[in-house]
């Protein structure tokens, strides 16, 4: 179990740390109390101080506070974290930076983040089907093509083809992402994943109130051919 003090003195920290006017992007962006408005960039250095941590990770989450929750996420020892963990966290995630970031790059860490996945995209609840399209994204984007089922992620591209303009709004646009991050990350499967978004054509997404415009797969796959990038993993998804 964490030490609770030292929780509570990271937590202070995170306070001392808010911003105004990081706080208000984030409320754009659909953030819920309790949160401080803390810029990732200034977490780095606790994440760098503290290390990977599972015991404490799950303590920071369990706070309820977004920072809290989201600093827990980079400190998460993926490896370790168990269904119920990871079930628990995608349960209390309130808004997309959490089940669209946060779960979905500790999930694909974990050992059983491609079971749950294909478990999440079937829920109707909005976060958890974006969830799991995220955590099947982030798969991609650090998994080896050689570990990769690639016969199941050309039928995932097929099921997002069929299905996507009558999905929910946040499912929608981590659809879109997933055909962007196969695109990007998985050589092999790039040009099935173009031919997916030529099919799918525009993806209409209410971003609320910021200027975050609609995603568009075939431009995002574009953009990595051009600078040379296409098929290169990333060693971790979480930043």
């Amino acid at each position: 179990m964490a030490d609770l003090s030292l929780v509570d003195s990271i937590v202070e920290e995170l306070r001392a740390l808010s911003s105004p006017s990081i706080k208000k992007v984030l409320v754009n962006h659909g953030a819920t109390e309790p949160f401080f408005g803390v810029k990732i960039g200034d977490m780095k250095p606790i994440v760098k101080r503290l290390g990977i941590d599972y015991e404490l990770s799950l303590a920071l989450y369990s706070t309820g506070i977004s920072d809290a929750m989201y600093l827990g996420g980079l400190i998460a020892d993926d490896a370790k974290m168990t269904r119920s963990d990871l079930e628990k966290w995608l349960d209390e995630a309130r808004w997309s930076m959490l089940y669209e970031s946060t779960v979905p790059w500790v999930a694909a860490g974990s050992p059983i983040g491609l079971e749950l996945a294909l478990e999440w995209i079937e829920s109707a609840d909005e976060r958890v089907s974006s969830a799991g399209w995220r955590t099947l994204s982030t798969i991609a984007s650090i998994t080896s093509d050689d570990k990769l089922d690639l016969p199941l992620y050309t039928a995932l591209l097929q099921r997002v083809a069929a299905s996507i303009h009558t999905a929910p709004n946040r499912t929608r646009s981590c659809m879109s992402g997933f055909i962007s991050a196969v695109g990007v990350f998985v050589a092999p499967l790039t040009h099935e994943a173009i031919s997916t978004a030529q099919k799918v054509g525009v993806v209409m997404v209410n971003n609320g109130n910021t200027a975050c415009k609609a995603p568009s797969a075939e431009s995002d796959i574009a953009a990595a051919a051009a600078k040379g990038v296409i098929g290169k993993k990333r060693k971790t998804a979480k930043c």
